[in-house]
């Protein structure tokens, strides 16, 4: 090779390195529902079978003391994709589900993380569950997702892809791409779901980046898993149980066909993945095969269920891994699902939007700074919570969904008591004082 030709091989190859240096990262969000903090074997889960799952904790960082927003589904995803927190996202309770697809959602204008992407030059795709409007101007496309492959309601069946419930509602098929009603009756959602997500990566490059928004619907009512998934776990096993980690496992299969795909196609490396459920594992009677109070869910040593305020119904799963980025940890600091936006923005060389209630966790992830919060709060339906530190403070509190409410303040200690069976509010009247001021001056 002659000087000229060798000097210029290795100035391409610089400029190669340095442009594969400056690429923006990829991103995938991973969002079950109602899973449960001792839902998965990388959280000390005896039971469960989630090695894909457990090799994505292992290989990057698995947060103890993640939250969603919300102990229940639509305020959460509404957090996850906006920022803020969902009374300002204006979605604080759950989502009706209607024939006429008549749901108000997501505002019109809404400030959403598929949008600030795209202005950064992102594809976006969004498959699964939505449950933020069906209304025209809240629908995913609408807010900022280039393609979408779902159903806009709270469950569809896993194989007729219909929405039922026990009486008021009629039964309606509720199964899109894009805008167009798509029939694939006996396939089941979850591996239907997982299809799709493999497809929107096969049609990505590294000349663009990507963001894809993955919903499962399960482990969420109705319990229904193909036989294979359940064959995987003891026949003496608990009945409930026994399904719920069946569900479970089908994700954790389908997570695994996403990862290996990512590696074939060489984005492995430029791709932050991150994986939360949406609340804690449900009491609910309407998923238990006898009509009895569910408890084939675990949140492991936390009290409360889905529905509650309690860390059962609010710490969950929280994963995410960026190969050469992040180092893998076990990451104790307090996060919150409204803090993934501003985190991914700013990986992504964007603003972070006005109006947005998260903070960048890269300092706690990448620098190991302890917090990055002073004070978060809570509100659902009358319960109100707020966290400063170890300590959290509960006006109004119930097991979950359906439970009674009991009137009053209960004190916990997070450091000392993570279940949260002792009220340290007789004791620590200051600490009880100042959560109190907290919270009555949160705009919400």
């Amino acid at each position: 090779m002659k000087r000229r030709e060798f000097l210029g091989a290795i100035g391409a190859a610089g400029a190669g390195a340095l442009q594969a240096q400056s690429r923006k990262p990829n991103f995938i969000i991973i969002y079950t529902d109602d899973q449960g903090y001792g839902d998965l074997g990388c959280y000390g889960s005896p039971e469960m079978k989630t090695p894909n799952i457990d090799k994505l904790a292992a290989e990057g960082v698995r947060f103890t003391d993640w939250h969603t927003n919300s102990p229940v589904c639509s305020p959460s995803r509404a957090s996850v994709l906006t920022g803020k927190y969902p009374q300002h996202a204006g979605i604080p309770h759950i989502l009706t589900s209607k024939p006429d697809f008549a749901v108000q959602g997501l505002r019109k204008g809404e400030t959403t993380l598929p949008g600030e992407l795209k202005k950064l030059g992102y594809r976006t795709g969004a498959v699964g569950k939505w449950h933020l409007g069906s209304v025209p101007e809240s629908k995913p496309m609408a807010q900022g997702f280039d393609e979408w492959f779902g159903f806009y309601s709270g469950w569809i069946d896993y194989y007729s892809h219909r929405y039922y419930t026990l009486g008021g509602t009629p039964v309606f098929h509720d199964l899109w791409r894009g805008d167009k009603e798509h029939f694939e009756d006996t396939t089941y959602q979850t591996e239907m779901l997982a299809r799709e997500a493999k497809a929107f990566l096969n049609k990505q490059s590294a000349q663009q980046p990507f963001f894809l928004y993955l919903a499962f619907g399960a482990p969420h009512y109705p319990m229904m898993a193909p036989q294979k998934y359940v064959d995987r776990f003891p026949a003496e096993m608990d009945r409930d149980r026994r399904m719920h980690a069946a569900m479970i496992a089908a994700i954790d299969d389908a997570v695994g066909e996403v990862m290996a795909l990512l590696k074939s196609k060489g984005l492995d490396n430029n791709t932050v993945v991150f994986y939360q459920a949406d609340n804690g594992a449900t009491l609910e009677a309407r998923a238990d095969h006898a009509g009895r109070t569910y408890r084939g869910g675990s949140n492991g040593k936390m009290r409360g269920y889905k529905g509650s305020l309690w860390e059962g119904g609010m710490r969950v799963p929280g994963i995410m891994r960026w190969p050469g980025k992040i180092k893998p940890q076990v990451n104790n600091g307090i996060g919150l699902a409204m803090d993934i936006l501003p985190t991914f923005l700013k990986w992504a060389g964007g603003e972070i939007p006005a109006g947005t209630d998260g903070v960048d966790i890269s300092p706690m992830i990448l620098e190991g700074k302890r917090e990055v919060h002073d004070v978060v709060f809570w509100d659902y339906d009358t319960q109100r919570a707020a966290r400063m530190g170890e300590w959290k403070l509960i006006q109004n509190y119930r097991d979950g969904l359906g439970m009674p409410m009991t009137k009053g303040e209960w004190l916990s200690n997070l450091k000392d008591d993570v279940s949260e069976t002792k009220d340290w509010s007789k004791e620590k009247p200051e600490i009880v004082s100042n959560l109190r001021d907290r919270l009555a001056s949160w705009k919400m």
